[in-house]
């Protein structure tokens, strides 16, 4: 997809209603308060080799700047979070959707306030057999 396509899916999400339970969607999941699309396709990386897995992986990084960038101009600087500490919290404390599931897959992201929704941007990492994927979280759920 292009940078284009990933402007317009962002929008459509936005706009849209949210659920009131959780389940998949056109472009990703969705559930009360919170969108997840899936902008870049996640491959499994079988029998490809180094290189080609770190040509797949630098395509997905350029994605994730050109679209950070363009949405720097559309709504300023974004707040950049690392999500490490989402997985260390413990003793029963939760953690609410979709945040829950972003620091499950992510190690950070990029975070604006888009009128009365938060609009994230991340990588997902499913494991090591799959490569990164582009996704983006609409939301009215404040980050924790």
């Amino acid at each position: 997809m292009t940078t284009a396509q990933h402007l317009e899916t962002i929008e459509r999400l936005r706009a849209r209603e949210f659920p009131t339970e959780h389940g998949r969607s056109d472009v990703g999941t969705s559930g009360p308060g919170y969108h997840l699309a899936e902008l870049g396709g996640s491959r499994w990386y079988g029998d490809e080799d180094a290189a080609d897995r770190a040509a797949h992986e630098d395509q997905v990084s350029a994605e994730y700047e050109a679209l950070t960038h363009r949405l720097e101009e559309r709504w300023g600087k974004a707040d950049t979070f690392s999500l490490g500490s989402l997985r260390l919290r413990d003793g029963g404390e939760e953690v609410p959707q979709p945040w829950r599931e972003i620091g499950d897959t992510s190690d950070h992201l990029h975070l604006w306030r888009a009128g009365d929704r938060w609009v994230a941007v991340y990588t997902a990492h499913w494991g090591a057999d799959h490569s990164p994927q582009l996704m983006v979280a609409v939301t009215v759920v404040d980050p924790p």
